[in-house]
């Protein structure tokens, strides 16, 4: 029996040996089997700018699509503001039109009417001077009569010249730097208006993709800011599964492979997926790493992209990745 006991332990033990490598041979043929965690990328959502909120349409746990209105602020004095605002921009719209159509056929006609008027009072002021002029001469009236006639009659050449002018200036019509700096006025008030609807919009906040309300932080009357989310989403897609790969088993991995992702919930209808990012840096690490059992306690995160159509997948919930070595999407 002495004999024979070592013999059996011998062969009991290669017995093992051959199972082991059997079933380690088999797991390698079959792929790698992973286990890990479902995380889906999330956003803290705020308002651009600062405000009392006055209404909050989303509750936890409804989804929203992109572009869905899910809060407002007040944004009274700046609508206000807007309508001052566009009184502005139409006053600057008509008078940039006034210069650009000229004069009306009123106004020329009174300008002209204005100069017939003036060149009729000029020559009676000249006829005035020259009988005043002849009077002196034949000593019937005084230098002083001569000096005014000779004034009033100036005067009314000059009124002439003046009115003559202001005839030209309204057949000519606005001059081009007029028009320029009417329409450099109009542009201004046009970009003002905008900047105050710009502030109205940023008053409602906006779903920036299809998500999940996972948290509301805020409800109506708190004062919004940009430094505080009213809103926690999770966003539905994409969606990805993080799990972690030994350094021994590092070199069987590779982006692009195909994936298949098991539930508990539903381990008969796997998910499909793509692996993605392989990180480059190891971690649970030793600074030093001196022997060769330590170099195989290294593990690399890898993030396995999956298409969850179906929506089965939820942040943290555990999963087991199913990889094929020689599996491509």
């Amino acid at each position: 029996m002495k004999k024979i006991l070592p013999i059996l332990v011998v062969a009991a033990l290669a017995v093992g040996g051959w199972f082991w490598w059997q079933q380690r041979n088999a797991g390698e043929a079959d792929g790698l089997t992973l286990y890990g965690n479902v995380d889906i990328r999330q956003v803290a959502l705020a308002f651009d700018g600062s405000g009392r909120i006055t209404e909050l349409a989303a509750q936890e746990g409804d989804r929203v699509r992109a572009g869905e209105v899910i809060a407002r602020l007040d944004m009274q004095a700046l609508q206000l503001q807007a309508k001052a605002q566009e009184a502005v921009v139409e006053a600057q719209r008509q008078a940039l039109l006034q210069l650009q159509a000229g004069s009306r056929p009123e106004e020329i006609a009174q300008a002209r009417a204005k100069v017939a008027s003036a060149k009729a009072s000029a020559e009676l002021a000249n006829l005035q001077r020259d009988r005043a002029a002849r009077l002196v001469t034949s000593r019937t009236a005084s230098q002083q009569d001569l000096d005014r006639t000779e004034s009033e009659a100036k005067a009314a050449n000059a009124a002439v010249d003046q009115d003559s002018a202001a005839l030209d200036l309204i057949l000519a019509g606005a001059r081009p730097e007029e028009i320029a700096a009417a329409e450099a006025k109009l542009r201004e008030a046009e970009a003002q208006l905008e900047l105050l609807r710009h502030n109205i919009a940023l008053g409602e906040l906006r779903a920036p993709a299809d998500a999940v309300i996972r948290s509301r932080l805020r409800e109506p009357g708190d004062m919004a800011s940009a430094q505080s989310p009213v809103y926690a989403l999770a966003l539905t897609d994409p969606k990805w599964i993080r799990v972690y790969v030994r350094e021994a088993d590092l070199g069987r991995i590779r982006p692009g492979m195909a994936a298949q992702i098991v539930t508990d919930s539903f381990p008969d209808q796997p998910v499909a997926g793509v692996v993605g990012y392989i990180s480059s840096v190891a971690e649970f690490t030793p600074k030093s790493v001196q022997t060769e059992e330590l170099r195989t306690s290294l593990v690399y995160e890898v993030h396995i992209n999956v298409a969850d159509k179906e929506d089965r997948l939820r942040l943290g919930q555990p999963v087991t990745v199913r990889l094929d070595d020689g599996a491509a999407p």
